[in-house]
């Protein structure tokens, strides 16, 4: 197999990064996607960075073993916890890329005058958005909030309905988010709710999807590294460390239809 045709490696604790994978599909149709939710795990964002970092390891090398010419960590937890330590690790041998530096760039190309954070405990405990945007724009002023509860509201289906608005409402009414100008979702997870949080601030405030930016990041990066497929060859693989019903269905509905969706323990 050419360079360029060789697969895509895409990795989560859950459901969140197939946000990512499915902004891939639509910005880049002539690549095949390997992508891993460690079920088994979720959610990585109340994990030590010792236990992220090490599965974070082990996924890779998995990704590795079928052939990736990249991998991409579609998990903001991780990509805190571990983007270095992978960088460091496999960097000599395959592109690592993140799903943080992207949206960061992106943010500090604009002139936002106050920027919110949502993400989970170990993501906003990290400090990395606030640290990164501040390197890159001392302007910026960044309020950080923790929103744990929304990955298990959304890995559990809780989505659109009474129990998530008041979830998203509560968090949404911190102080420190009043008068932002554009609001970064710092979990993959957060952009399946991107329409609850935009209803709630009246449509007045950017609600930054972290997808559509990576993906046509990832393109840039696949570019410049001459990996581009131009046209498919295989089909996409979805795997996941602990089967959920969920998980498929929310595959399926990113995926329009069938996916080849496989458990692969490997933890033992």
């Amino acid at each position: 197999m050419k360079a360029g045709e060789r697969p895509i490696g895409v990795f989560d604790s859950g459901v969140g990064g197939l946000t990512v994978a499915h902004a891939i599909r639509q910005a880049l149709p002539g690549e095949s996607l390997i992508y891993f939710g460690d079920t088994a795990h979720l959610p990585y964002g109340d994990k030590s960075e010792e236990a992220i970092r090490n599965y974070s390891r082990r996924i890779t090398d998995f990704l590795i073993g079928y052939d990736s010419k990249m991998v991409l960590i579609a998990c903001n937890s991780a990509s805190a916890s571990a983007y270095e330590t992978l960088l460091g690790e496999f960097g000599s041998k395959i592109l690592i890329m993140d799903v943080i530096n992207p949206v960061v760039e992106y943010v500090t190309s604009h002139n936002y005058r106050k920027l919110g954070v949502i993400g989970t405990k170990r993501t906003i405990s990290s400090g990395t958005y606030e640290k990164k945007i501040h390197d890159a724009s001392a302007s910026a002023s960044v309020y950080s909030l923790a929103t744990p509860l929304l990955v298990p509201m959304i890995e559990e289906g809780f989505i659109f309905d009474d129990i998530s608005n008041a979830i998203i409402r509560t968090y949404l009414s911190d102080s420190g988010l009043n008068d932002i100008d554009a609001l970064i979702l710092g979990c993959t997870h957060y952009p399946i709710i991107r329409n609850q949080i935009s209803k709630f601030f009246n449509f007045n405030v950017e609600v930054i999807d972290s997808a559509r930016i990576v993906a046509q990041r990832l393109r840039v990066m696949l570019e410049q590294n001459d990996l581009l497929n131009k046209g498919r060859t295989g089909e996409d693989l979805f795997f996941v460390s602990d089967y959920t019903e969920y998980f498929g269905k929310i595959a399926r509905m990113f995926f329009e239809g069938n996916i080849n969706l496989q458990k692969a323990d490997i933890w033992r």
